[in-house]
């Protein structure tokens, strides 16, 4: 059995106080498909009491009226432990404004602030695409993040990443078919990837938990560890018994709203501690599928 992440206990969070479906840029959204504005605050407060109740801290981020994506909070940046973030330059120019309120926000927090591109100059980068795991920052790229992010990100930072190219339309982030479970296991979703990435993947997950079609897109692998316990948007009986038999305690939240977005309980839940000590590189390493 792996050890307990050694992060997630510190979580930046945006209320969908403008929440909307305006554009479409994934496949889940629709403009005739709105969200129920008093639901949706109901289920973000359940989520944001539920991270609380399992030990974890939220920090609140207000949303932006002409930002309604912005409830999403795991892309508006990648923060570590000891104070660093990598802004998100996001690929879709209406989620772009996002990153102003972002940037005040992470250096008025005392966050060392650093960029791949602005306003559409340069990679882009979605911090959604990165989690730390195992001796690397492990990286998606291919709908949203692109592989030179990759080398900013590890050349910047002096960390070794390890790169997975995402293939699949609907697993357009890494925070949807890869979800770190505690240091050696991780829910993860083959069919996500490109073969190489899928062969890269089973190098980098020690004890991989293969998510069905069904868990994959009831958004199961968009879920949140805290400690010792998982909060999730749905769990199968199967996935119940894997991690229950970890030591998880499973909790289980209607976010079914932020679902007609594209998103769930990760997607609402940026970590603000990711520990780079142990994936520390001189000069940075990128390592891409083969």
């Amino acid at each position: 059995m792996g050890q307990p992440l050694g992060w997630g206990r510190r979580n930046l969070m945006v209320r969908p106080d403008h929440y909307r479906i305006d554009y479409v840029i994934n496949p889940y959204m629709s403009t005739q498909d709105q969200p129920d504005p008093e639901l949706a605050s109901k289920q973000w407060e359940s989520l944001r009491q539920a991270v609380v109740d399992a030990g974890g801290t939220v920090e609140v981020l207000e949303q932006r009226p002409d930002s309604p994506d912005m409830v999403y909070a795991m892309n508006v940046g990648l923060a570590t432990a000891d104070g660093r973030a990598m802004l998100s330059h996001m690929r879709f120019e209406p989620r772009r404004k996002e990153s102003l309120s972002a940037a005040e926000w992470f250096t008025g927090n005392g966050f060392d602030l650093g960029r791949t591109g602005a306003d559409g100059v340069g990679p882009h980068f979605e911090s959604g695409d990165a989690f730390v795991f195992g001796d690397a920052l492990v990286v998606g790229y291919g709908h949203r993040s692109e592989p030179l992010a990759l080398k900013h990100l590890a050349t910047e930072w002096n960390v070794r990443v390890r790169g997975l190219r995402i293939a699949h339309e609907g697993m357009y982030h890494l925070d949807l078919p890869f979800c770190p479970v505690d240091s050696t296991h991780a829910m993860v979703y083959p069919p996500a990837f490109d073969e190489p990435s899928r062969v890269a993947l089973a190098a980098i997950v020690p004890d991989p938990i293969v998510l069905t079609d069904e868990e994959a897109f009831a958004f199961s692998g968009n879920s949140v560890v805290v400690g010792e316990t998982i909060l999730m948007p749905d769990c199968s009986p199967r996935l119940r018994e894997i991690l229950t038999g970890l030591g998880l305690r499973v909790v289980v939240l209607d976010l079914s709203e932020f679902h007609k977005g594209g998103g769930s309980a990760r997607c609402m839940t940026n970590p603000l501690d990711f520990d780079l000590s142990g994936i520390t590189v001189a000069g940075g390493e990128v390592i891409l599928p083969e």
